[in-house]
This record gives C-alpha cells, structure tokens and sequence, in this order.
C-alpha cells in the first residue's frame, strides 16, 4: 500500500486509537499503519474499530440497522428455543395440536421443529415418513431467515421420503448412500415441518411423530450469539452494533448484496463505539428508523391490495433485505412463496386500524371462495399487536381453514365475522374472536396457491366495518 505521507482523517483516529493502545508512544508525524496491521494481527482491535468513526446519513444508518435486525431476529428466536426444557440441537420438538405459543403460529398442521447443528465431519440425518393424501412439508431456514429447501413430493419426486442428511458448507464428509444430501448455508438450520390434519387429527400425529433427526456422532455447535433481550414493542437498539462483528460472522448470508450492507453495518459499528456519537445515534434508531421500519413491516413490505399486503417475494428474498427483515418481525420463518403466499391485514376497508372494539366482515362471494385459489388449503388467523400472538378466548377458537365447518349464506357465499362478541346473523360457527378493544393483526395464508395467487391477481376481500 502506499501513502503520499500526509495524515488523513481516517489515520489521524488510527493514530487515537494507536495512542491509548500504546500508552501515548506514536507521535503525531509517524505513519500508523504497521501498528495497526500489528494490534489486528494479534486481536486487539476489531474491524468495526477500525473504521472511521464519522457522521454518515440517515439511510445509510437505516439500512444497517435494519439488515442486522433481520439476523438478530433470528438469534433471539435461537436464544429463545433452546433456552425451553428439554430443547436441545439436533433435537425435535412434537409440538402438540393446538400450541398456540407461537409467533403467528399456524394451527392447520400437526408441527414439529428443531435446530440444526452440523460440522465439517458431522451430518445430521433426517427421516420422513411416507405420506399420502395430505399437505406436508419440511421447510428448512438457514440463519438469516432464508429457505434452503422444503422436502415434499412437490420438490423431491424422485425422493418424496425417506433420509435426507444435512451437511455443513464445503463438507467433504460422506453420507448413507440411501440418503439425499442437503448442503446448509451454515453450520445450524432451522427445520419446521408440517402435517396437514384435515380431519383426521390422530392421522396426522401419528406421522407428525414418525419424522427422526439424528447425528453419526456428536457436532462441535457454536452457542448461539449472546444479544441483550428485546421484544417487538421495544427493538434493540444502538446495543445490536455492539456485536455486529460478531453476528455478521456466526453465518454467512446469500444475499447477493450482503457484502455492501455489512459494509454499512462496520460504519454505524465505527460510530457506535464513539462515545461522543452514540448516544445520537440511539436516538436516531429510536425516533425515526425503528418507527419508520415498524409501519413499513406491517403495511409496506408488498404489494397493498384491499388493505391487505401480499408478499410474492418471501421467504427467498434475493437483495429485499428489508422484506426479509419485516418477515422475521411479524412471522419468523416464512415459507416461500412457491409453498404459501400470505396476507397480513391491520386495517379496515376504510384504512382504520383493526380493534376489538369494532365488529368486522370478511366477506367471500360465491364466485370467489378462497378454495378456489389454492392446491392444498387456506386459512385465516387473529394475533394481537404488537407481539403477534393469538388471542385468548372463551372457544379457544384462533382461526379457520379449509375443514372448519362455516356455514355458507343462501347465496352460497361465505361471511366470516370478527368481533369481540358473537353479532347479528352471521352464525357462531363463523365467528373469529377478536381482543375486546385491543389492535389486532389477521393473517391469511394460501398453501400452494396457484398462479392467479403468485402473480399478484388474487387477494383477499376488504375487512369491513359491521354496521
């Protein structure tokens, strides 16, 4: 490299930083660099140190913050998984019909989940059972939030069951010859895996219980990156900078823009560890850029039809890392689009908040069922706001789906009421409980919607105000 011996802003905090390494002892007309190559050789410095700390604009800010928020998410659900008694790596979880303590928890399936962990030498086998006549899917996540892959008759006809081990990237290790091989993004997956019940409840238990994760051997896992906790009301804040060195390199990203945004998150890191910038930029985050992310996530991030917001682009999400980031917020590991598209709806036909103080009609016309836009099965829920979880009630009743008993109207359309209370005509069994004057969220899902759904032409009718 070579230096015209002038100091520049950027040496002169080398030269700062140099001093209180070094006691003082680099004068002001001596070229810092092979001291600093030196203090980062030998781990004194980070990266995010060695960047200049200077103002930089509000969107580059922006950006940082929201694309390390999409990775923290995802740490913070980690934390939260094996942190539950008898969770552990490579170990699934039956989770019983019903289970409702879930971010925006699909309650149409038998579900079962698990994390992930492999090494260089280490895969982790999992087994299917056959499965016929029903929706079934094994999503696998990497660590951004990204599908890898879903396992199901749809993607691996020629090997719709059966063994399929996971390995790390790049590994050489060999694999049971009956077996497809699945190469990670890194060394832990999340796996989420679904059993349509359709009627038959113990049925799909049954095969809910045969699906076997093991391990040939003991996998060297990485303990998940320590985050302070934070909750949807209240997003980390500055804090998340403190450690982006770390979380950016616990797992790599394939977005084929992560090299320019991490890029962006080292400078807010540089400014973050500058005492005299920090505290503007807490408020900054705090006023302004999580605000500002919070109405994006929930009325931004797609395309808004009919006050509902359609997102095509989920689950892979190419450079719309800010998509990837609302969907950790509000739905932790969407499925991608080929498999489910979804509607998330917090407003009213008029544009006015969702509330349990009001009644609601989602009206179907007899010529636009949702039945007939999908290959598998839909299905609306109710959560709450801000936190996404559904809302306890007198029924335990949370959603619908394609097999709950609705009574069509005389016409043959379909009306589903949402209140607080049971009202008017539409029957009881249509009746979706909303919180008693509380905000709340619907989400509608199309599994295997069909293609008037993935282009964009399909969306759910308006909610509208029940008089």
């Amino acid at each position: 490299m070579q230096s015209n011996g002038n100091l520049g802003a950027e040496d002169t905090n080398h030269l700062e930083l140099v001093e209180k390494f070094k006691g003082g002892s680099v004068k002001a007309n001596q070229k810092p660099i092979i001291v600093i190559v030196g203090l980062l050789l030998i781990g004194l410095l980070t990266p995010s140190f060695t960047t200049a700390a200077k103002t930089l604009d509000e969107q580059i800010i922006t950006d940082a913050y929201v694309y390390l928020l999409g990775r923290a998410l995802v740490i913070r659900q980690e934390q939260m998984d094996i942190q539950e008694p008898g969770i552990d790596y490579n170990v699934i979880k039956y989770n019983p019909l019903g289970s409702a303590d879930f971010v925006n928890p699909n309650l149409d399936v038998a579900y079962l989940e698990a994390w992930i962990a492999v090494d260089d030498n280490t895969p982790v086998l999992l087994e299917i059972p056959p499965i016929k006549g029903r929706y079934y899917t094994a999503q696998i996540c990497d660590e951004w939030g990204e599908v890898i892959t879903n396992i199901n008759q749809r993607n691996y006809p020629l090997h719709p069951y059966g063994k399929f081990a996971f390995v790390a990237p790049g590994s050489r290790s060999e694999v049971p010859n009956d077996s497809v091989r699945i190469e990670l993004h890194s060394y832990k997956a999340k796996m989420l895996a679904r059993v349509e019940l359709q009627t038959d409840k113990s049925g799909a238990v049954e095969l809910q219980r045969q699906f076997k994760l093991t391990t040939i051997s003991k996998a060297n896992i990485e303990p998940a990156v320590e985050l302070p906790s934070f909750n949807n009301k209240d997003l980390i804040g500055v804090e998340v900078f403190d450690r982006a060195d770390v979380i950016l390199k616990s797992a790599m990203d394939v977005s084929p823009i992560a090299a320019q945004m991490q890029a962006k998150v080292r400078a807010v890191a540089g400014m973050a560890a500058d005492p005299k910038q920090r505290g503007k930029l807490d408020d900054l985050l705090r006023e302004k850029v999580i605000p500002g992310f919070l109405k994006y996530a929930v009325t931004q991030a797609g395309k808004y039809q009919n006050n509902w917001l359609g997102t095509v682009v989920i689950g892979n999400y190419g450079d719309d890392y800010r998509i990837r980031s609302a969907a950790n917020l509000v739905g932790i590991w969407a499925n991608a689009s080929s498999e489910v598209i979804y509607f998330v709806a917090t407003r009213d036909s008029d544009g006015q908040p969702l509330s349990g103080a009001n009644r609601y009609r989602l009206h179907f016309p007899s010529d636009g069922l949702p039945e007939a836009v999908v290959d598998a099965y839909w299905s609306v829920i109710l959560v709450d706001i801000p936190d996404y979880r559904v809302v306890p009630n007198r029924m335990d009743r949370f959603n619908f789906n394609s097999y709950s008993k609705l009574k069509p109207n005389a016409d043959g359309s379909l009306t589903i009421l949402i209140s607080a209370q049971p009202y008017g005509s539409v029957p009881e069994s249509n009746w979706l409980p909303a919180p008693e004057d509380k905000p709340f969220s619907l989400t509608f899902r199309t599994y295997v919607p069909k293609d008037v759904v993935k282009t964009g032409q399909w969306f759910p009718p308006a909610v509208t105000r029940a008089q």
